[in-house]
């Protein structure tokens, strides 16, 4: 009588009985394939419950696992050079999460080279960069929005779902997500109008909900309120101040320094590729350190 041990439940027993009951008989042969078959059973079953297991142990390390963040963004000693010009002079100065950096300062301080570099579209001529500490990481966390974004020839919605696309999201969680991204930066009722047909600061605000439609850690804005009247730029200022309350890191430009007042956690002071000064916004304000910022704040030319 061949007799195999264990049980699953229950069937291991039953194999068991019709394998005493086909070797009484005489069957040798059909009770040893039994037998193989129940082994087999066995084997594979163990094999399964080890391979569940490990996976439970892999996916518990990742999700203890601290998420990748790009802050803070770090230049040491940068500088970025074009065609025997320097743009940015041995620039030191650390990007770190909180309420908004404003980069202030006269037309070709640097301000939008320096938003570029911290994007990752372009490398320092010297120095180095480095993002969470690393020195090669992709932009997946970080979104720019330029001083004049380029319109798709489609409706505000089909622009923000073409940045849903891009960004990976599945197709059918687009149009929902488009709507929200579209009242969040105050669109509601113009989904369907052709984007190129908005306002200036209507358009700004389009190009604010592409850029958000990849969730960054970092949005970067390029004088996001330039030549806009009061109304729009105050409808801009609304949207960042929802970005940067979600806990979105924003670092922008601007020649307009009551905007810098009113946005501003950190102010950076950027002239002819330097920064002269930087630290919290409401002591810049109150007490400037150098003779460059007091002149600046007085309204005078910095050449």
């Amino acid at each position: 009588m061949l007799i195999v041990g264990g049980n699953i439940d229950g069937f291991t027993r039953t194999m068991t009985t019709a394998i005493t009951i086909e070797t009484s008989k005489g069957d040798l042969p059909l009770a040893i394939g039994l037998g193989l078959v129940l082994i087999t059973l066995v084997v594979l079953v163990n094999a399964a419950a080890f391979g569940l297991r490990r996976a439970g142990e892999r996916f518990a390390a990742v999700t203890m696992r601290a998420p990748v963040t790009d802050l803070p963004i770090v230049l040491e000693d940068v500088s970025v050079s074009a065609g025997g010009v320097t743009i940015l002079d041995r620039i030191s100065l650390a990007l770190v999460a909180g309420s908004p950096t404003v980069l202030i300062g006269p037309n070709g301080a640097g301000k939008t080279t320096l938003l570029r570099l911290v994007m990752g579209l372009i490398p320092p001529t010297r120095g180095r960069v480095t993002w969470g500490g690393r020195e090669q990481a992709a932009s997946t966390h970080r979104a720019i929005v330029f001083q004049r974004p380029t319109m798709l020839r489609r409706s505000a919605a089909g622009n923000i779902r073409y940045a849903l696309a891009a960004a990976g999201v599945p197709r059918a969680r687009r149009a929902a997500h488009a709507l929200e991204l579209g009242a969040l930066v105050g669109l509601t009722g113009l989904e369907r109008r052709p984007a190129r047909r908005l306002s200036g600061g209507e358009q700004q605000r389009l190009a604010l909900a592409r850029a958000l439609a990849k969730e960054p850690q970092i949005l970067l804005l390029d004088e996001p309120t330039a030549s806009l009247d009061p109304a729009a730029t105050k409808a801009i200022e609304d949207v960042i101040r929802k970005v940067a309350a979600s806990g979105i890191k924003v670092v922008m430009s601007t020649h307009d320094l009551g905007e810098a007042r009113r946005l501003a956690g950190e102010i950076v002071l950027m002239h002819r590729g330097r920064v002269i000064e930087s630290g919290a916004a409401d002591t810049f304000f109150a007490d400037p350190r150098t003779e460059e910022a007091r002149r600046f704040m007085r309204g005078e030319l910095l050449v």
